[in-house]
């Protein structure tokens, strides 16, 4: 039974969304009969968190990995639309309105029904209604990350189906209020933890960490006296941003991260041995470690059939990578990072004092990769060498060893370049900047003989939690000792020295510690879905999602079967498009036609 919840909850709602939904209002007998059972009643709980997205799938409810600057996907999914800059309201990619509105209205149901069940105990029932409040708060923080000020419905299952709703947005103030206020309620009620087949629930910590992120965001320029959307109002003249900056959200935002860090319940996931190359990987790999604060759990096929070379064989439909900024970003083994910016021509501007060179190759021992028992040594490109750990346990690059732990003599070479076993040329499916992407893909899966496993999603992490809590408090109190301390655990945990060492003169340099602390989240928290999101509440994607994007030279031809010298250098892979308008979603045009008190987003 470990680790099945969520599996379950989802099976639920495509087996029965029709039988317990859509039939409500014609079959009001039926639907009175559910709440007379146990069975039943906890069949519609787990209907509710079926409107949950599967972030663990590459496809539209993993959107925004592939919309932002650290990754690319080659397959042809609406999100492609975002990067391009063709999206508008009548084809909204990722489109969450309906559907968390859909989550919201049986959260009301439930909670609206739960406490008549006669078969469920007085604590049973009062856990059950603070899952589904839990979960309508949570399907509201997904709608304002993605849309700003939304519509706060109430306690009443409204049907946002229906004809002229005539309901207007509340003020963002009063969104992050909202939640705010019922993740507290929520935190009061939910146990700390559950049985191992109860995992993927939320806990008391998951409803506190929410509202931590949530206060981060508030905090953060878009959404704390942004210029660009202060003219936002309602038809009534209500203004829905907040007009002026406010520090103290900051402050807000610091204490709300500390109480989940307060807790004493999570801690970073380090290995037996702690080697930092183990302590990264199987924070990925070891299924409900104590870092995760908020998973799912999944099928890992669905994650690692795409992030597999095609070479390795079996089901590898190989193209999910790492854009070159994101492979740039990684600090080096001394733990300087060697980018410190771009020219106009795309090239990179070098820290000197990094060790860092892209000038030829040296014979490398990846300390990863290596077959058991055994010392491989190869030829590699110097811009991957002397890299942080990190960088080793997330990064693929064309040449590079795939190797089974379970099959040591079994070793493939990717080779990303045209016509190469896993480039461009003989397939659709390769990695359009020549990597691969490897951080959640366990090498101890023999997945050539469809030896899959379960993945742990991680929703939240403890090591978020630092990283939010150092940023909100550089903001605040930049000389606060806390800043170092716990961005240093982050870096300490990934074998990377600490920042006063290599960066003195950051600490207390609240413009230097910023940037540095996004640097380190960028790392961090890589294809975890937060850049997407960072890069739009810190309002940078205009420089960072905008204009062309690098990675290899995949168009150099592959010959002899190995990597030809010319893929080893910078080349455009495609050119994305960013307007300040992308800040924040559409609402979807079907939305506004049926609403007329509803006013659209900025620049749509």
């Amino acid at each position: 039974m470990k680790n099945i919840f969520l599996i379950v909850a989802a099976v639920f709602l495509f087996a029965s969304c029709e039988d317990y939904l859509a039939r409500q209002e014609d079959e009001a007998l039926t639907f009175e009969k559910i709440w007379l059972k146990r069975e039943t009643t906890e069949q519609y709980l787990y209907n509710v968190y079926g409107f949950m997205p599967n972030e663990a799938k590459v496809g539209d409810d993993n959107i925004w990995i592939p919309a932002s600057d650290e990754a690319s996907f080659t397959y042809q999914r609406s999100y492609r639309k975002m990067n391009d800059g063709t999206w508008n309201p009548a084809s909204v990619p990722g489109d969450k309105w309906n559907s968390c509105y859909q989550g919201i209205r049986e959260a009301n149901t439930f909670m609206l029904r739960v406490h008549s069940c006669p078969e469920l105990s007085g604590e049973e029932k009062e856990q059950y209604f603070a899952e589904a409040r839990f979960l309508r708060a949570y399907y509201y923080f997904m709608l304002v990350r993605m849309y700003g000020p939304v519509i706060l419905i109430g306690d009443e299952p409204v049907d946002f189906s229906a004809v002229n709703l005539n309901m207007s947005r509340n003020t963002l103030t009063e969104c992050v209020d909202y939640i705010v206020t019922e993740m507290d309620a929520c935190a009061q009620v939910l146990p700390k933890s559950y049985s191992d087949n109860w995992l993927g629930k939320p806990t008391r910590g998951t409803a506190l960490a929410v509202k931590a992120r949530l206060s981060l965001y508030a905090a953060r320029p878009l959404f704390n006296g942004n210029e660009i959307y202060s003219d936002v109002s309602n038809q009534d003249g209500t203004r829905l941003f907040p007009g002026t900056y406010d520090k103290e959200k900051w402050k807000v935002a610091a204490e709300a991260n500390k109480a989940v860090i307060d807790m004493g319940v999570y801690n970073l996931h380090k290995s037996d041995d702690n080697d930092p190359y183990k302590n990264y990987m199987e924070t990925f790999h070891e299924n409900w470690n104590k870092e995760i604060i908020w998973g799912t759990s999944t099928p890992a096929s669905r994650w690692t059939v795409a992030t597999i070379p095609r070479v390795v064989g079996g089901v590898a439909y190989g193209g999910v990578s790492p854009t070159q900024k994101l492979v740039d970003a990684y600090a080096m083994k001394n733990g300087k990072y060697p980018i410190t910016g771009y020219n106009t021509d795309g090239s990179p501007v070098i820290d000197n004092t990094s060790g860092y060179s892209e000038e030829g190759f040296v014979t490398f021992e990846h300390p990863i990769d290596q077959p058991k028992g055994s010392v491989r040594r190869k030829s590699t490109y110097k811009m991957y060498v002397n890299r942080e750990p990190r960088f080793y346990a997330s990064v693929f690059w064309s040449g590079a060893d795939w190797i089974y732990m379970g099959r040591p003599n079994d070793i493939k070479v990717p080779d990303f370049s045209t016509n190469g076993n896993s480039g461009p040329g003989q397939s659709h499916d390769y990695p359009k900047p020549g990597y691969m992407w490897r951080k959640m893909t366990d090498p101890s899966l023999d997945t050539k003989n469809n030896q899959w496993g379960t993945l742990s999603w991680p929703l939240i992490r403890l090591a978020e939690i630092y990283l939010n809590y150092a940023e909100a408090l550089n903001e605040y109190d930049p000389t606060h000792a806390d800043v170092v301390t716990y961005l240093n655990l982050v870096r300490e945990r990934a074998g990377v020295p600490n920042i006063e060492e290599v960066y003195p003169g950051a600490v207390g340099d609240q413009a230097k510690m910023r940037e540095l602390i996004r640097k380190e989240r960028q790392i961090e928290l890589a294809f975890e879905a937060h850049r997407y999101f960072d890069t739009r509440t810190w309002m940078i994607a205009e420089e960072t999602d905008n204009g062309p994007m690098y990675g290899m030279n995949i168009k150099a031809h592959s010959s002899n079967g190995s990597t030809p010298v010319d893929f080893w250098q910078r080349a455009v892979f495609e050119t994305r498009v960013f307007k300040p308008k992308h800040y924040l979603y559409p609402i979807n045009q079907g939305e506004m036609d049926r609403n007329s008190k509803l006013v659209q987003n900025y620049g749509w």
